[in-house]
């Protein structure tokens, strides 16, 4: 790590006073603190609005007058030096030049500091990594192409200053260049560089399809089915509940074609024998259910009764739910006189030519090329042998045959444009800037864009996709480990790129 030799006292010292609180009992701080929350928010006006805005006046209000910032190539700056370094160098050539910085999620660890058990500061660590756009010529700095320029470690000491929290000291360093980060991502352009990462975080089988332009333009699988066997491209999987995008696409092409109504009362169709006496059950529709608002458990099992009930009125709350997914599957049945899985072959997957597909298990399944299931110890679990179908889980399926179904999805193909932008709108927030639509959920990334997505988590199953609809791009990535969800941040930032670390922002906070 190359270092300023000017800057590795202080470095030294708030090490030091790190230390000296942990000793006596200040931990790191929870996510869910104030302070970290408090903290966090200091970050964001200064970089998110301010530096990557070029508002110079969020620095500052944000920086204390005594403050000081330690780089390790560029010495050291008061504030007055700073501020006009920023001015003339970021924010002067504005027109040609514009840098954005972006925290690195889950790289931020914040501890408190206090003075006789009173706080008076915190310190922020972190990464974060910078990304370049240069207009040329008479190209327009909106169209030029954002670039990765490099990533350093930052340590930021806030004091509060008279109640008010004031950036004290700043320091900056093992920055590393573009080419040095682009070594590092190369991982992806080597596959035995893959399979050695996976071998790392013992992830047995991995997936991944990459759609551009609407089509799915690449499918990828690595690492093993079992000891010594290889898992080829068309490597079938259990999805979980990457079931649901399906059964919800069902149903929107049927009220496309105008055979369901979204806002249809479903006890016209079907009543669960556990709630047909509660005046609840006359409030459920299937926009409701898409969108997760039905007050159900995810699943009656976790009950003590073993009952279906509500926890809360339809439509006035978000709670995830398997049971809302089979109430309309049996809703459907009971109106068309078919099974899911016959409307699903119908609808979605023979147009599709999804051959390797299917709700249920039988002896339709090559079970030469199914990823088994395991558990972050290595232990292989049964598989789940649905005889019967289940509208929110267990879908097997291969990457090809998945990723064709979401570029239909992405196309909007056989959806009238209400039921779309229907399907694509805000029906219930579930944090902030994260939403659910009609079957998918929705991630606002500003400036008009935003993603669907969904994700699966089964024992021994860990899925994800993400649809960027305005680029017609897309990402899947299916694992067959309990914790498989540890590679995604890695893949979605290669793939994705800015979008990518938008959403990872959103999920983590």
């Amino acid at each position: 790590m190359k270092i300023n030799p000017s800057f590795f006292p202080l470095k030294a010292i708030l090490v030091g006073t790190f230390l000296f609180q942990f000793h006596f009992g200040y931990s790191q701080e929870e996510k869910t603190s104030t302070l970290y929350k408090t903290i966090m928010s200091k970050d964001s006006l200064l970089f998110n609005v301010g530096f990557n805005t070029c508002d110079i006046s969020q620095f500052e209000n944000l920086v204390s007058d005594n403050f000081e910032f330690y780089h390790d190539k560029d010495s050291i700056s008061d504030k007055t030096l700073f501020l006009k370094n920023l001015k003339k160098g970021l924010c002067g050539s504005i027109s040609k030049f514009q840098s954005r910085r972006y925290l690195i999620p889950n790289s931020t660890e914040i501890y408190p500091l206090y003075k006789k058990g009173v706080l008076y500061g915190a310190i922020q660590i972190g990464i974060h990594q910078f990304y370049e756009k240069f207009a040329e010529n008479n190209e327009s700095l909106a169209a030029a192409k954002e670039n990765f320029g490099s990533t350093a470690k930052f340590t930021h000491l806030w004091i509060l200053e008279n109640g008010i929290w004031k950036l004290r000291r700043s320091l900056s360093y093992d920055h590393q260049s573009s080419q040095m980060a682009e070594t590092k991502s190369d991982i992806f352009d080597n596959d035995e560089e893959i399979e050695k990462w996976l071998s790392q975080n013992n992830v047995p089988t991995l997936g991944i399809g990459v759609i551009n332009n609407g089509k799915l333009q690449q499918v990828k699988v690595f690492g093993e089915l079992k000891k010594g066997i290889s898992a080829p491209y068309n490597t079938i999987w259990n999805v979980a509940s990457l079931t649901k995008p399906v059964t919800a696409i069902v149903t929107l092409k049927l009220v496309s074609q105008g055979k369901w109504n979204l806002d249809e009362p479903l006890y016209k169709y079907w009543t669960d024998p556990d709630i047909a006496n509660d005046p609840n059950t006359k409030l459920l529709t299937t926009r409701i259910i898409l969108s997760h608002q039905t007050g159900f458990p995810n699943w009656r099992f976790m009950n003590e009764s073993g009952k279906l009930d509500f926890k809360f009125k339809p439509g006035t709350k978000y709670q995830y739910s398997g049971e809302g997914f089979e109430y309309l599957r049996k809703a459907l049945e009971k109106k068309f006189h078919k099974t899911l899985d016959q409307l699903a072959n119908e609808l979605i997957f023979d147009p599709l030519k999804m051959s390797d597909t299917q709700l249920i298990w039988n002896d339709k399944i090559d079970l030469s090329r199914y990823a088994i299931n395991y558990s972050n110890k290595g232990v292989a679990y049964e598989p789940t042998k649905n005889k019967t179908v289940n509208a929110a889980d267990d879908l097997l399926t291969s990457i090809e045959d998945y990723g064709t179904f979401l570029c239909s999805v992405m196309n909007s193909d056989d959806l009238s444009e209400k039921v779309f932008n229907d399907m694509i709108s805000h029906q219930i927030e579930t944090k902030k800037n994260k939403y659910f639509g009609l079957g998918f959920e929705i991630y606002d990334l500003g400036n008009n864009n935003y993603a669907l997505s969904h994700g699966g988590a089964d024992k021994g199953v860990q899925t994800i996709f993400l649809l960027l609809p305005k680029t017609k791009q897309g990402l899947l990535i299916f694992t067959n480990v309990d914790d498989g969800y540890k590679v995604y941040e890695k893949i979605v930032n290669h793939y994705l790129g800015e979008n990518g670390r938008k959403i990872i922002e959103i999920e983590t906070k």
